[in-house]
């Protein structure tokens, strides 16, 4: 069994190693200070980078966190605290089959709700369809941990005369934060390597631009166009481009889990120092 379990392990870990090694070898060489400074370059012409298709990565997280994760922790409370209503069961049903839909469908469907009435793609539209691919993350993993909090904690600052609301945004929601923290990580690394719903909304852009009522680049636009691409200049930048996503979603998780392990440090810390004062 435990061949059976290490056997198991290095199974799932080999894909992931595969892919990295791979990255390495095809990208590593382009990753030169001008890969991440410089705008792209016209085929067959050597060097160019992707500096405007990294700020336009941020810029798309960043609407997406600013719409998705408000809407998420909010959603996830009222969950939590009417579990049982019948308004809730309904909305926990959605956000697990939002959660499900390929996001190809969620890029049609801003495209239509967005994009078609502007008449232009822009980088709002972009951030709102990875807003879809947030919020029912967000809102599922909310509810999870804001059950977790002992109802104790609850039943004191009611007794002590909070309000409600006033109890579940400055007791309840506190105490879970670092989990919702770990879990907003997670799904903003699953949002920026997105590239299909950004093909109906942000669309891309090989020019610099910063406005989000605008066509915007983004990495996993730029290695879909560079990749299916007949110059060996772009495929390398596009393997390049992998890497540096790859490195960038690795970094997210791990900061997840740094938060969860310095949440479990204090945790662990606190508690024999509180049993010396009480003894």
């Amino acid at each position: 069994m435990t061949v059976l379990t290490w056997s198991a392990a290095a199974v799932a870990v080999a894909p992931l190693l595969l892919m990295l090694a791979q990255l390495l070898v095809n990208g590593v060489g382009q990753l030169t200070p001008t890969f991440f400074t410089r705008m792209p370059v016209p085929p067959g012409v050597r060097g160019g980078g992707v500096a405007n298709a990294i700020v336009g990565s941020m810029l798309l997280v960043a609407i997406a966190i600013t719409v998705a994760v408000p809407v998420g922790i909010g959603a996830g409370l009222y969950l939590a605290e009417h579990r049982r209503a019948r308004f809730a069961t309904m909305v926990r049903l959605l956000a697990d089959v939002l959660s499900g839909l390929p996001t190809i469908v969620l890029g049609i469907f801003i495209w239509e709700l967005v994009v078609r009435p502007s008449g232009h793609f822009s980088a709002w539209a972009g951030g709102m369809a990875l807003a879809l691919v947030v919020l029912p993350l967000v809102a599922r993993a909310t509810e999870e941990m804001v059950r977790l909090v002992p109802v104790s904690l609850s039943e004191a600052a009611l007794a002590l005369g909070f309000s409600r609301w006033r109890t579940a945004f400055t007791v309840v929601l506190r105490t879970a934060m670092p989990g919702i923290l770990t879990a907003v990580l997670i799904a903003v690394a699953r949002a920026a390597g997105e590239a299909a719903p950004l093909l109906f909304t942000a669309f891309g852009n090989p020019f610099w631009s910063t406005d989000p009522s605008r066509p915007i680049a983004a990495l996993p636009l730029q290695i879909y166009t560079y990749a299916q691409s007949p110059y060996d200049e772009w495929r390398a930048q596009a393997w390049a481009s992998a890497l540096l996503l790859l490195v960038l979603v690795a970094l997210i998780s791990a900061g997840a889990r740094a938060v969860v392990r310095t949440r479990a440090r204090l945790l662990t810390s606190v508690r024999p120092r509180a049993g010396r004062d009480h003894a």
